[in-house]
């Protein structure tokens, strides 16, 4: 294995029981590697713990970390864009920072890198979630394969491998509702995954309420498909052809019997289901233009509060990222 700069980006949230064991299990990883230059780039994503203090604390003490806490919560897919932009190394691990990403793998995505990969995910197996956690992962992870334009990988999350220049092509892209996982897939470049054993959170509780994971989910959905527009112009087509056929056997009915077809409860029931199907497509056409909305605002996608560390130091990258910036290059 040769010896690739590497950087870690873990983005974190109230982590002040899961940090020191994280940082330790980073650094013993980091010490095996090959090559100088490694560094953790940790992101605190608003905490109102003791985490930023800790993360302080812990920077002093070892160069290798590098310490950005962000304004407020921007959400765990601005704080992993907040931790590209401030690497450095040749290649980038991303994982989470609740040790259900084993820092003991990075080791066998290098070694894929040195086959020629430039992104090696990891395909979650075994996970430890509730077993309605887990089905809703599933059918997610294989709706949004159909879905999408492109081939995403299924049960991949945010961790893996990423080449210098794969982030450098992300760190361009100017979405303000970001799906790094599906922007990871859509950059191309050669690819593969590896099956990662899930394991459980180390401590605390998660920070995904089942808000944010539907939040996550419509981003990947909305931000690669558009098929949920064209589903909606198809029901409306179907719609249209039955009422047709109706009217025409309604025309055929007072014409060959002299009688109208009779029904008020079906008119009712067929009303209300149409206005309930106009209703929920014009929430998915919303859903679009709203994302254009934010996007015009051009409203940075992160916004940093403190540096520690070498960031601190040197002042690297910026403070903030905006889809205005990246659409203006």
């Amino acid at each position: 294995m040769s010896g690739a700069r590497v950087s870690v980006v873990v983005p974190i949230l109230n982590e002040e029981n899961v940090l020191p064991e994280l940082l330790r299990r980073l650094r013993s990883v980091l010490e095996g590697l090959p090559g100088v230059g490694h560094e953790i780039v940790i992101v605190d994503d608003g905490s109102t713990d003791r985490t930023p203090e800790i993360l302080r604390q812990e920077s002093e003490g070892d160069e290798r970390i590098i310490g950005i806490v962000l304004s407020r919560n921007f959400g765990h897919q601005a704080a992993l864009t907040a931790g590209l932009a401030h690497t450095s190394g040749d290649v980038v691990i991303c994982m989470d920072g609740d040790l259900q990403d084993p820092p003991e793998s990075i080791p066998l995505f290098l070694e894929k890198y040195q086959q020629g990969y430039d992104v090696v995910y990891a395909r979650r197996v075994q996970r430890k979630e509730a077993w309605w956690l887990r089905a809703c992962y599933h059918v997610f992870y294989r709706l949004i394969t159909a879905l999408s334009g492109i081939q995403l990988p299924l049960d991949a999350g945010d961790f893996g491998l990423m080449s210098r220049r794969v982030v450098e092509q992300m760190r361009e892209m100017p979405e303000y509702h970001r799906y790094l996982r599906g922007m990871r897939t859509w950059v191309g470049f050669k690819q593969t995954g590896l099956p990662i054993e899930r394991a459980e959170r180390h401590a605390g509780e998660s920070k995904y309420s089942t808000l944010k994971l539907l939040k996550l989910a419509s981003d990947g959905i909305f931000s690669f498909s558009t098929v949920p527009l064209r589903f909606a112009a198809i029901v409306g087509a179907v719609a249209m052809m039955l009422s047709v056929a109706y009217s025409l056997f309604a025309l055929y009915a007072k014409v060959a019997f002299h009688r109208s077809p009779q029904g008020f409860t079906a008119l009712i029931v067929a009303i209300t289901f149409l206005a309930g199907v106009q209703l929920f497509f014009a929430g998915v056409i919303g859903e679009y233009v709203g994302r254009l909305y934010e996007a015009s605002k051009g409203r940075p996608v992160f916004i940093v509060a403190k540096k520690f560390g070498k960031a601190a130091q040197r002042g690297k990258a910026a403070s903030v990222m905006s889809a205005a910036s990246g659409a203006s290059r």
